[in-house]
C-alpha cells in the first residue's frame, strides 16, 4: 500500500520558543522524527507541514520535503491535527499524488524510532481487514480507578468501588503516547479523526514516552533520553 510520512510542525509555540527545531541532544528535535520515518522504509515520501520557512529549512537539511507551506488558516492555534493533515492530503491529490495510509508524526518526539514505526505497519497488516489506524500509547503508571477527586473540602475516592481491589485485578488503562498515528486514508476522509472507529493499540514502555509540553518537560526528557537511548547505544 502507497504511504506518505506527514510531520505537523508548526511555527508558533508559545511555552517553549522554537520548540519544534530546539536543539536536544545534539541537533533539533524534529530530526529525529525525520530520520525515523526515513529509515523505517515504509514511505514513498516525508513530508513537513509548516508554516516556517526556518522549519522548513531545518527539515530538508535532514532530508525530509517541503513541497508547500501550511495555509494561514491551518496555522492558527485553533487549526486542529485532522484540518492539518486534510490539507495535506488534499495538497497532494491536487497534484495527482494519492496515498492509500499516511503516519503523522509529531515533531517533538525523540523516542520514536524506525523500528516502532514498522512494527506499527506490521500491525496494520497483520489485521489489514480489522484495523484503520495503529496508535502506540502507554498503560497508565498507577490505576486509574483509585484516583481521588476533591469534594467540599475533602479529599474522595472518585469510584469507592474500587477502593479494596487489588491492582493486578483492575482493568489497565492506556494514554496516548504522542508521537505517531498510522491511518488508512480513506478511514480519515469518512471519519475525520487520526483515531477512527477500528484503532488498535502499538503498547509501548513508560520510560520511553514523555510529554513535552514545558520546559520542565524537556528537561526531563532529555535526561530519559540519555538514560535509556544514549547509555544503551
Amino acid at each position: 500500500m502507497d504511504s506518505v510520512a506527514i510531520i505537523t510542525a508548526r511555527g508558533g509555540s508559545k511555552r517553549i520558543p522554537k520548540k519544534n527545531i530546539r536543539d536536544f541532544c545534539g541537533k533539533p528535535i524534529i530530526a529525529y522524527s525525520i530520520e525515523a520515518a526515513l529509515e523505517c522504509g515504509l514511505f514513498e515520501r516525508v513530508i513537513v507541514s509548516t508554516d516556517s520557512e526556518e522549519i522548513a529549512e531545518i527539515s530538508r537539511r535532514y532530508g525530509a520535503e517541503v513541497p508547500f507551506m501550511r495555509s494561514e488558516e491551518n496555522a492558527n492555534d485553533f487549526a486542529t491535527t485532522a484540518d492539518v493533515l486534510d490539507e495535506v492530503l488534499s495538497q497532494l491529490e491536487s497534484r495527482g499524488m494519492t496515498y492509500g495510509r499516511f503516519l503523522c508524526l509529531y515533531p517533538t518526539a525523540p523516542f520514536i524510532t524506525a523500528k516502532v514505526i514498522r512494527q506499527a505497519g506490521a500491525v496494520m497488516d497483520e489485521q489489514t481487514g480489522d484495523c484503520d489506524a495503529v496508535v502506540p500509547v502507554v498503560r497508565y503508571s498507577f490505576p486509574v480507578q483509585r484516583a481521588f477527586v476533591e469534594r467540599d473540602g475533602l479529599l474522595v475516592y472518585r469510584w469507592p468501588e474500587y477502593r479494596n481491589k487489588r491492582s493486578q485485578d483492575l482493568e489497565p488503562f492506556y494514554h496516548d503516547a504522542g508521537q505517531f498515528y498510522l491511518v488508512k486514508t480513506e478511514s480519515f476522509r469518512k471519519e475525520h479523526t487520526v483515531v477512527p472507529e477500528r484503532t488498535r493499540p502499538l503498547v509501548l514502555p513508560e520510560h520511553l514516552v514523555q510529554d513535552i509540553d514545558t520546559l520542565e518537560d524537556w528537561e526531563q526528557a532529555q535526561m530519559k533520553y540519555k538514560t535509556y537511548v544514549l547509555f544503551q547505544s
